[in-house]
Protein backbone atom coordinates (compact mmCIF):
# COMPACT_ATOMS: atom_id res chain seq x y z
CA UNK A 1 0.00 0.00 0.00
CA UNK A 2 1.74 3.55 -0.90
CA UNK A 3 1.34 6.72 1.05
CA UNK A 4 -1.38 7.94 -0.94
CA UNK A 5 -3.79 5.25 0.03
CA UNK A 6 -2.76 5.64 3.60
CA UNK A 7 -4.23 9.36 3.20
CA UNK A 8 -7.25 8.08 1.53
CA UNK A 9 -9.88 6.34 3.49
CA UNK A 10 -12.44 6.60 0.59
CA UNK A 11 -10.24 4.18 -1.24
CA UNK A 12 -9.70 1.36 0.92
CA UNK A 13 -13.37 1.59 1.36
CA UNK A 14 -14.62 1.93 -2.27
CA UNK A 15 -14.34 -1.87 -3.41
CA UNK A 16 -16.67 -3.30 -0.08
CA UNK A 17 -18.93 -0.45 -1.37
CA UNK A 18 -19.02 -1.01 -4.88
CA UNK A 19 -19.49 -5.34 -3.83
CA UNK A 20 -22.56 -4.17 -2.07
CA UNK A 21 -24.34 -2.85 -4.95
CA UNK A 22 -24.94 -6.20 -6.19
CA UNK A 23 -26.42 -6.86 -2.36
CA UNK A 24 -28.40 -3.63 -3.21
CA UNK A 25 -29.71 -4.75 -6.08
CA UNK A 26 -31.07 -8.11 -5.58
CA UNK A 27 -33.29 -6.98 -2.35
CA UNK A 28 -34.71 -4.20 -4.66
CA UNK A 29 -35.53 -6.69 -7.22
CA UNK A 30 -36.38 -10.53 -5.46
CA UNK A 31 -40.21 -9.05 -4.07
CA UNK A 32 -41.02 -9.22 -7.71
CA UNK A 33 -39.87 -13.09 -7.65
CA UNK A 34 -42.74 -14.11 -6.39
CA UNK A 35 -45.47 -11.57 -8.76
CA UNK A 36 -44.47 -12.58 -12.32
CA UNK A 37 -46.91 -10.09 -13.50
CA UNK A 38 -44.36 -7.52 -12.29
CA UNK A 39 -41.66 -9.08 -14.19
CA UNK A 40 -40.95 -6.50 -16.75
CA UNK A 41 -41.40 -3.41 -14.48
CA UNK A 42 -38.57 -4.88 -12.19
CA UNK A 43 -36.42 -5.88 -15.28
CA UNK A 44 -36.58 -2.17 -15.72
CA UNK A 45 -35.88 -1.13 -12.13
CA UNK A 46 -32.76 -3.19 -12.11
CA UNK A 47 -31.87 -1.83 -15.67
CA UNK A 48 -32.34 1.61 -14.13
CA UNK A 49 -30.66 1.28 -10.78
CA UNK A 50 -27.44 -0.38 -13.08
CA UNK A 51 -27.45 2.65 -15.63
CA UNK A 52 -27.70 5.55 -13.04
CA UNK A 53 -26.13 4.16 -9.81
CA UNK A 54 -23.10 3.20 -10.87
CA UNK A 55 -20.42 4.67 -12.41
CA UNK A 56 -19.73 8.33 -10.35
CA UNK A 57 -17.42 8.76 -7.58
CA UNK A 58 -19.35 7.33 -4.40
CA UNK A 59 -18.22 10.51 -2.41
CA UNK A 60 -21.36 10.69 -0.74
CA UNK A 61 -22.01 7.30 0.03
CA UNK A 62 -18.60 6.21 0.99
CA UNK A 63 -18.78 9.22 3.34
CA UNK A 64 -21.70 7.32 5.45
CA UNK A 65 -19.02 4.27 5.34
CA UNK A 66 -16.11 6.22 6.73
CA UNK A 67 -17.90 8.43 8.88
CA UNK A 68 -19.48 5.53 10.53
CA UNK A 69 -16.06 3.53 11.05
CA UNK A 70 -14.55 6.69 12.59
CA UNK A 71 -17.47 7.36 14.90
CA UNK A 72 -18.66 3.75 16.29
CA UNK A 73 -17.37 2.45 19.36
CA UNK A 74 -15.81 -0.87 19.12
CA UNK A 75 -17.13 -2.18 21.56
CA UNK A 76 -20.93 -1.69 19.96
CA UNK A 77 -20.22 -3.38 16.63
CA UNK A 78 -22.65 -5.65 16.45
CA UNK A 79 -22.00 -8.34 13.14
CA UNK A 80 -24.30 -6.28 10.57
CA UNK A 81 -23.10 -3.37 11.55
CA UNK A 82 -20.94 -2.95 8.66
CA UNK A 83 -23.98 -4.12 6.28
CA UNK A 84 -26.02 -1.39 7.63
CA UNK A 85 -23.83 1.73 6.99
CA UNK A 86 -22.82 0.01 3.63
CA UNK A 87 -26.45 -0.15 2.34
CA UNK A 88 -27.15 3.54 3.77
CA UNK A 89 -24.91 4.96 1.90
CA UNK A 90 -26.46 3.23 -1.17
CA UNK A 91 -29.13 4.80 0.01
CA UNK A 92 -27.76 8.59 -0.51
CA UNK A 93 -26.26 7.46 -3.80
CA UNK A 94 -29.50 6.48 -4.90
CA UNK A 95 -30.65 9.66 -3.75
CA UNK A 96 -28.10 11.62 -5.61
CA UNK A 97 -29.10 9.55 -8.84
CA UNK A 98 -33.19 10.74 -8.34
CA UNK A 99 -31.84 14.39 -8.35
CA UNK A 100 -29.24 13.89 -11.29
CA UNK A 101 -31.72 11.67 -13.92
CA UNK A 102 -34.22 14.22 -13.12
CA UNK A 103 -32.14 17.46 -12.90
CA UNK A 104 -30.55 16.24 -16.49
CA UNK A 105 -34.40 16.43 -18.17
CA UNK A 106 -34.53 20.00 -16.54
CA UNK A 107 -31.57 21.00 -18.24
CA UNK A 108 -31.36 19.35 -21.56
CA UNK A 109 -28.08 17.58 -20.15
CA UNK A 110 -26.56 15.30 -22.83
CA UNK A 111 -23.79 13.32 -20.80
CA UNK A 112 -23.47 12.50 -17.29
CA UNK A 113 -20.86 10.92 -15.24
CA UNK A 114 -19.28 10.24 -18.77
CA UNK A 115 -22.29 8.40 -20.16
CA UNK A 116 -25.04 9.55 -22.25
CA UNK A 117 -27.91 10.76 -19.85
CA UNK A 118 -31.37 8.09 -19.13
CA UNK A 119 -33.17 10.31 -20.71
CA UNK A 120 -31.21 10.57 -23.83
CA UNK A 121 -30.93 6.50 -24.49
CA UNK A 122 -32.88 5.30 -27.23
CA UNK A 123 -36.60 4.72 -25.83
CA UNK A 124 -36.30 5.80 -22.60
CA UNK A 125 -37.19 9.64 -23.33
CA UNK A 126 -39.73 11.49 -20.80
CA UNK A 127 -40.47 7.78 -18.88
CA UNK A 128 -37.23 8.77 -16.95
CA UNK A 129 -39.10 11.06 -14.55
CA UNK A 130 -41.08 7.48 -13.31
CA UNK A 131 -37.46 5.96 -13.34
CA UNK A 132 -36.04 9.05 -11.11
CA UNK A 133 -39.27 8.24 -8.58
CA UNK A 134 -38.67 4.77 -8.34
CA UNK A 135 -34.59 5.45 -7.43
CA UNK A 136 -36.41 7.73 -4.84
CA UNK A 137 -38.58 5.35 -3.61
CA UNK A 138 -35.92 2.61 -3.51
CA UNK A 139 -34.12 4.26 -0.77
CA UNK A 140 -37.44 3.75 1.76
CA UNK A 141 -37.41 0.54 0.71
CA UNK A 142 -34.11 -0.46 1.53
CA UNK A 143 -34.49 1.56 4.77
CA UNK A 144 -37.43 -0.30 5.81
CA UNK A 145 -35.39 -3.37 5.11
CA UNK A 146 -32.36 -3.07 7.28
CA UNK A 147 -32.76 -0.25 9.56
CA UNK A 148 -36.73 -0.72 10.68
CA UNK A 149 -35.76 -2.24 13.64
CA UNK A 150 -32.81 0.17 14.66
CA UNK A 151 -33.63 3.26 17.15
CA UNK A 152 -31.77 5.43 14.83
CA UNK A 153 -34.75 4.19 11.82
CA UNK A 154 -37.06 7.19 12.40
CA UNK A 155 -34.44 9.77 12.71
CA UNK A 156 -32.90 8.77 8.69
CA UNK A 157 -36.50 9.02 7.47
CA UNK A 158 -36.86 12.42 8.33
CA UNK A 159 -33.47 12.91 7.66
CA UNK A 160 -33.68 11.66 3.55
CA UNK A 161 -37.01 13.53 3.55
CA UNK A 162 -35.73 16.93 5.19
CA UNK A 163 -32.52 16.62 2.64
CA UNK A 164 -35.20 15.78 0.20
CA UNK A 165 -37.23 19.03 0.37
CA UNK A 166 -34.10 21.31 1.04
CA UNK A 167 -32.46 20.13 -2.10
CA UNK A 168 -35.94 20.41 -4.23
CA UNK A 169 -36.73 24.63 -2.64
CA UNK A 170 -33.10 24.91 -3.67
CA UNK A 171 -33.68 23.60 -7.05
CA UNK A 172 -37.03 25.69 -7.33
CA UNK A 173 -34.63 29.03 -6.55
CA UNK A 174 -32.38 27.91 -9.62
CA UNK A 175 -35.27 27.60 -11.90
CA UNK A 176 -36.92 30.66 -11.54
CA UNK A 177 -33.75 32.38 -11.00
CA UNK A 178 -33.16 31.16 -14.68
CA UNK A 179 -36.42 30.57 -16.14
CA UNK A 180 -36.44 29.36 -19.67
CA UNK A 181 -36.23 32.05 -22.43
CA UNK A 182 -36.09 34.81 -20.28
CA UNK A 183 -32.11 35.95 -19.89
CA UNK A 184 -31.97 38.51 -16.50
CA UNK A 185 -28.55 38.83 -15.52
CA UNK A 186 -29.64 41.34 -12.64
CA UNK A 187 -30.99 38.30 -10.75
CA UNK A 188 -27.02 36.68 -11.12
CA UNK A 189 -26.40 38.42 -7.48
CA UNK A 190 -24.28 36.65 -4.69
CA UNK A 191 -27.17 36.96 -2.40
CA UNK A 192 -29.61 34.93 -4.78
CA UNK A 193 -25.89 32.60 -5.49
CA UNK A 194 -25.29 31.76 -2.18
CA UNK A 195 -29.20 30.32 -0.97
CA UNK A 196 -29.39 28.19 -4.09
CA UNK A 197 -25.99 26.54 -3.34
CA UNK A 198 -26.72 25.73 0.30
CA UNK A 199 -30.19 23.76 -0.65
CA UNK A 200 -29.61 22.94 -3.80
CA UNK A 201 -27.03 20.71 -3.05
CA UNK A 202 -25.01 21.10 0.76
CA UNK A 203 -27.62 19.21 2.00
CA UNK A 204 -27.64 16.38 0.21
CA UNK A 205 -24.31 15.77 -0.46
CA UNK A 206 -22.11 16.48 2.45
CA UNK A 207 -24.70 16.89 5.44
CA UNK A 208 -26.62 14.31 4.78
CA UNK A 209 -23.89 11.33 5.11
CA UNK A 210 -22.20 12.62 7.88
CA UNK A 211 -25.67 13.12 10.19
CA UNK A 212 -26.60 9.90 9.16
CA UNK A 213 -23.66 8.39 10.48
CA UNK A 214 -23.96 10.18 13.56
CA UNK A 215 -27.57 9.21 13.97
CA UNK A 216 -26.64 5.38 13.26
CA UNK A 217 -24.04 5.63 16.18
CA UNK A 218 -26.19 7.21 18.50
CA UNK A 219 -24.80 11.02 18.43
CA UNK A 220 -28.07 12.62 18.95
CA UNK A 221 -27.23 15.89 20.73
CA UNK A 222 -27.77 19.29 18.96
CA UNK A 223 -24.43 20.74 19.80
CA UNK A 224 -22.85 18.52 18.13
CA UNK A 225 -25.07 18.25 15.09
CA UNK A 226 -24.99 21.99 14.75
CA UNK A 227 -21.52 21.93 15.01
CA UNK A 228 -20.82 19.36 12.09
CA UNK A 229 -23.27 21.58 10.10
CA UNK A 230 -21.32 24.73 10.51
CA UNK A 231 -18.55 22.76 8.34
CA UNK A 232 -20.25 20.51 5.79
CA UNK A 233 -21.99 23.61 4.32
CA UNK A 234 -19.14 25.75 4.20
CA UNK A 235 -17.41 22.95 2.53
CA UNK A 236 -20.48 21.92 0.12
CA UNK A 237 -20.20 26.00 -1.02
CA UNK A 238 -16.30 25.21 -1.84
CA UNK A 239 -17.24 21.74 -3.79
CA UNK A 240 -19.85 23.76 -5.97
CA UNK A 241 -17.96 26.92 -6.88
CA UNK A 242 -15.09 24.45 -7.71
CA UNK A 243 -17.82 22.66 -10.05
CA UNK A 244 -19.16 26.31 -11.46
CA UNK A 245 -15.03 26.53 -11.96
CA UNK A 246 -14.74 23.33 -13.66
CA UNK A 247 -18.23 23.47 -16.14
CA UNK A 248 -16.13 25.66 -18.16
CA UNK A 249 -12.40 25.40 -17.79
CA UNK A 250 -12.65 21.72 -16.48
CA UNK A 251 -11.46 18.79 -19.09
CA UNK A 252 -14.09 16.73 -20.02
CA UNK A 253 -12.15 13.84 -20.48
CA UNK A 254 -11.78 14.34 -16.72
CA UNK A 255 -14.48 15.69 -15.40
CA UNK A 256 -17.13 13.05 -16.93
CA UNK A 257 -19.12 15.81 -18.43
CA UNK A 258 -19.54 18.52 -21.02
CA UNK A 259 -20.40 21.60 -19.31
CA UNK A 260 -23.38 23.97 -20.38
CA UNK A 261 -23.64 26.45 -17.46
CA UNK A 262 -23.66 29.15 -20.25
CA UNK A 263 -25.89 27.52 -22.60
CA UNK A 264 -28.40 27.16 -20.02
CA UNK A 265 -28.09 30.58 -18.44
CA UNK A 266 -27.50 29.40 -14.96
CA UNK A 267 -26.56 31.14 -12.10
CA UNK A 268 -23.18 30.18 -11.36
CA UNK A 269 -20.02 31.86 -9.35
CA UNK A 270 -18.25 32.42 -12.83
CA UNK A 271 -20.97 35.02 -13.80
CA UNK A 272 -21.66 36.16 -10.66
CA UNK A 273 -18.03 37.23 -10.34
CA UNK A 274 -18.00 38.44 -13.68
CA UNK A 275 -20.94 40.77 -13.20
CA UNK A 276 -19.22 42.20 -10.10
CA UNK A 277 -16.02 43.60 -12.18
CA UNK A 278 -17.47 43.63 -15.88
CA UNK A 279 -17.27 47.10 -17.58
CA UNK A 280 -20.65 48.55 -19.06
CA UNK A 281 -19.14 47.40 -22.48
CA UNK A 282 -18.18 44.22 -21.00
CA UNK A 283 -21.33 43.77 -19.42
CA UNK A 284 -23.18 44.23 -22.96
CA UNK A 285 -20.51 41.21 -24.23
CA UNK A 286 -21.84 39.10 -21.64
CA UNK A 287 -25.85 39.97 -22.62
CA UNK A 288 -25.11 39.54 -26.03
CA UNK A 289 -23.05 36.14 -25.78
CA UNK A 290 -24.76 34.42 -22.51
CA UNK A 291 -27.36 31.50 -22.90
CA UNK A 292 -26.70 31.25 -25.81
CA UNK A 293 -26.06 27.57 -27.69
CA UNK A 294 -23.05 28.57 -30.26
CA UNK A 295 -19.94 27.25 -29.40
CA UNK A 296 -18.99 30.76 -30.73
CA UNK A 297 -20.83 32.64 -28.36
CA UNK A 298 -19.90 30.53 -25.39
CA UNK A 299 -16.13 31.00 -26.51
CA UNK A 300 -16.75 35.05 -25.88
CA UNK A 301 -18.30 34.67 -22.54
CA UNK A 302 -14.82 31.99 -22.33
CA UNK A 303 -12.78 34.73 -23.21
CA UNK A 304 -14.46 37.65 -21.01
CA UNK A 305 -13.97 35.43 -17.72
CA UNK A 306 -10.37 35.08 -18.49
CA UNK A 307 -10.27 39.18 -19.69
CA UNK A 308 -11.34 40.25 -16.16
CA UNK A 309 -8.57 37.07 -15.05
CA UNK A 310 -11.49 34.71 -13.42
CA UNK A 311 -9.35 31.56 -13.12
CA UNK A 312 -6.83 33.31 -10.88
CA UNK A 313 -9.49 34.57 -8.98
CA UNK A 314 -10.92 31.30 -8.14
CA UNK A 315 -7.50 29.54 -7.27
CA UNK A 316 -7.22 32.56 -5.01
CA UNK A 317 -10.51 32.04 -3.48
CA UNK A 318 -9.43 28.03 -3.54
CA UNK A 319 -6.49 28.93 -1.24
CA UNK A 320 -8.97 31.10 0.59
CA UNK A 321 -11.65 29.19 1.61
CA UNK A 322 -9.50 25.61 2.34
CA UNK A 323 -7.51 27.72 5.09
CA UNK A 324 -11.14 28.82 6.39
CA UNK A 325 -12.22 25.46 5.98
CA UNK A 326 -9.26 24.07 8.05
CA UNK A 327 -10.16 26.78 10.65
CA UNK A 328 -13.65 25.63 11.14
CA UNK A 329 -12.47 22.25 11.97
CA UNK A 330 -10.28 23.14 14.04
CA UNK A 331 -13.14 24.84 16.26
CA UNK A 332 -16.41 23.10 15.44
CA UNK A 333 -14.83 19.50 14.80
CA UNK A 334 -14.75 18.16 18.97
CA UNK A 335 -15.90 15.98 20.06
CA UNK A 336 -16.09 14.29 16.76
CA UNK A 337 -12.86 13.03 15.42
CA UNK A 338 -11.73 15.60 13.04
CA UNK A 339 -10.01 12.63 11.01
CA UNK A 340 -13.98 12.71 9.40
CA UNK A 341 -13.74 16.49 8.26
CA UNK A 342 -10.15 16.34 7.21
CA UNK A 343 -10.46 13.30 4.81
CA UNK A 344 -13.34 15.20 3.21
CA UNK A 345 -11.31 18.57 3.00
CA UNK A 346 -8.26 16.32 1.57
CA UNK A 347 -10.35 14.84 -1.10
CA UNK A 348 -11.91 17.90 -2.91
CA UNK A 349 -8.99 20.46 -2.01
CA UNK A 350 -7.66 20.76 -5.63
CA UNK A 351 -9.33 18.38 -7.27
CA UNK A 352 -10.03 18.23 -11.30
CA UNK A 353 -13.54 16.59 -11.46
Amino acid sequence: MNGDQKLDPYAQAKQDFIQHFSQIVKVLTEDGMGHPEMGDAIARLKEVLEYNAIGGKYQQGLTVLIAFQELVEPRKQEANSPQWALTVGWCVELLQAFFLVSDDIMDSSLIQQGQICWYQEPGIGLDAINDALLLEACIYSLLKLYCREQPYYLNLIELFLQSSYQTEIGQTLDLITAPQGNVDLGRFTEKRYKPMVKYKTAFYSFYLPVVAAMYMVGINGEKEHANAKKILLEMREFFQIQDDYLDLFGDPSVTGKIGTDIQDNRCNWLVVQCLQRASPKQRQLLQENHAQKEAEKVGWVKVLYEELNLPTVFTQYEEDSHRHLMGLIEQYASPLPQAIFLALAHKIYKRKK
